[in-house]
């Protein structure tokens, strides 16, 4: 049993070097400018992927191509970027006003720009966690390529298997392929990606998109393509990083904009000297909770009000958050779409215009004045939430110097968990930095306790804040877990909301020191457990309960 255990603590130790060594090699590929994944500089990179094993990436130590990582790296990577050969990170350096046409991954929001045949231009706006996400996946992308050379190619003078040709031919056949053909390719592409033709037709549909129903056949063509022409001629695939991008990041040039148009827009409304709630949150969740209600009387009249937010979370349900959206408009809320480039849009919400039908304050006595002023910023990525929440909490000068008085800052969000299962809530004690020895204990005013006759599974503790979500695997997670940091759950945004919110109160003094601070999240999935990691797919309407009942409590402590 002991020597079990030491092997168990040497894999993770092996993961944790692993993951170090990611970071610090990516950190110089982007000081360097350049760098061939591929080549001798991109061989750390690749290394250190193989030796984590990440649970997103499932089988890439394996000679089999792995199906659901690819599904889950292609929906945040550009449509397209299997045929580029060059892929360039840049900042935002004008081509929204170009004629190119931005493209925007399924699953995150950047601007893409296809600039001609070859190359693909990545927008970087959210700081360094948009690059390691990207990297890593680039990676993982090119690793799989190579593994599709690897059993396609007979000969270094690119003769290749009949499967192969197969492939080709349906890939660059004009018109459209009849199902017949369809499913030849299928067989000969499940034939040397050591697939099943179940496994392959299964995941087939997943990888359309409105242009193409046959992607799947295409992404698996041109990575082998690509891999290919690496090996015959030597056109390796290259990733630059724009003299821009590296001269502005970590400037907060976005977030510092981002911010400015929240205080006018308070200034304007006269609302600078009123109290401040902040809450990171999506979009829907605090407008909903408050206006649905009202919004939507014969809807909620013959439904629970999670059944209610369900109905309004479904995406057919347009015209009902149209009536919720017009119903908040018309009570004191101002929406702000973000034009900064750092893709965080935000709510205002003026307590003082609240309808008495739609709220109404138990402390009757609260002035005009004293009633809270709610800020809702839509979620942001990784280190992207230590820029935008530290120039948010800075003093706003215009004619004078005003510093704003923030009474709270709640965020939610989801997360993996460590002990349980998709749509269980977490309550954290303290964020732990991963790859450092940062940490951040605060004072939760949101509780366990306060779910108690809610219906849900609830546990608290410390969470580990990571530097990206896909770069996680088993030992590590088990590690954290087990030991005595016994964390409950990972995230990738809480040490940096908590260290921007402690130096503005605590060393800064722009804000109160005795400013509260509410955190919960809610789990996506489970990395520990097999088939329940974020590449099996998303939390539907699993996520709905426990989304409204951490917005509700928030509000509550907010409000009341």
């Amino acid at each position: 049993m002991s020597q079990h255990k030491s092997h168990k603590r040497t894999r993770a130790q092996e993961s944790t070097g692993a993951i170090e060594r990611l970071y610090i090699t990516m950190r110089h590929l982007y000081n360097r400018g350049f760098y061939k994944p591929m080549g001798v500089s991109g061989e750390t990179l690749r290394e250190s992927l193989l030796i984590l094993r990440p649970e997103i990436y499932g089988s890439i130590a394996e000679e089999k191509v792995e199906l659901q990582g690819l599904l889950y790296v292609i929906d945040r990577l550009p449509v397209g970027i299997e045929e580029c050969r060059f892929i360039n990170l840049t900042s935002d350096e004008g081509y929204k006003n170009s004629h190119f046409e931005a493209i925007i991954p399924a699953k995150r929001r950047r601007n893409c720009y296809r600039i001609d045949e070859e190359q693909m231009n990545i927008e970087i706006t959210r700081g360094r966690s948009e690059i390691y996400d990207i990297l890593t996946h680039l990676t993982f992308l090119y690793i799989e390529s190579h593994k599709i050379m690897k059993k396609v190619m007979i000969d270094d003078k690119g003769g290749v298997i009949r499967d192969w040709k197969k492939l080709e031919n349906a890939v660059l056949k004009k018109g459209k392929l009849t199902k017949e053909e369809k499913e030849i390719a299928l067989t000969h592409t499940a034939n040397f990606l050591g697939r099943t033709f179940e496994e392959v037709s299964d995941v087939y549909a997943s990888f359309a998109d409105s242009k193409n129903e046959h992607r799947f056949l295409s992404i698996i063509y041109y990575l082998g393509k690509g891999a290919i022409e690496e090996i015959v001629a030597d056109n390796k695939r290259i990733i630059t990083f724009s003299p821009v991008l590296r001269e502005r990041l970590g400037h907060h040039i976005h977030g510092e904009r981002w911010a400015l148009t929240i205080k006018k827009s308070l200034e304007e409304q006269g609302l600078l000297e009123r109290p401040i709630h902040i809450i990171s949150a999506n979009m829907h969740s605090v407008m909903n909770t408050l206006f649905a209600k009202k919004a939507l009387p014969t809807e909620a009249k013959n439904s629970s009000q999670m059944a209610l937010y369900e109905l309004l979370s479904k995406p057919a349900n347009s015209k009902h958050r149209d009536k919720v959206l017009k119903l908040a408009q018309k009570n004191g809320m101002t929406f702000i779409n973000d034009t900064s480039g750092t893709n965080i849009d935000v709510q205002i919400f003026d307590t003082n215009k609240l309808d008495e039908s739609v709220y109404s304050f138990e402390n009757k006595e609260l002035t005009d004045e004293e009633k809270p002023v709610i800020i809702v910023m839509d979620y942001a990525f990784g280190e992207q939430a230590y820029e935008t929440m530290d120039e948010l909490l800075k003093p706003y000068e215009s004619e004078k110097k005003h510093f704003l008085n923030v009474v709270s800052v709640s965020i939610m969000g989801k997360a993996g968990i460590l002990e349980g299962g998709k749509g269980d809530i977490m309550i954290p004690s303290a964020h732990v930095f991963e790859g450092t020895a940062d940490n951040y204990p605060f004072k939760n005013k949101l509780k366990k306790k306060h779910f108690e006759n809610d219906d849900v599974h609830v546990c608290d503790g410390a969470m580990i804040t990571v530097l990206g979500t896909s770069l996680q695997n088993r030992d590590v997670l088990r590690f954290f877990h087990k030991s005595t940091w016994d964390v409950i759950g990972l995230e990738m945004e809480g040490a940096h909301y908590q260290k921007a919110i402690q130096s503005a109160a605590k060393i800064r003094k722009s804000i109160s020191p005795k400013v509260k601070v509410m955190y919960a999240y809610y789990a996506s999935d489970n990395p520990l457990e097999t088939g329940s990691t974020l590449a099996s797919g998303g939390l539907g309407t699993s996520g709905v309960k426990p989304t409204y009942l951490i917005t509700e409590k928030m509000l509550k402590l907010i409000l009341d």
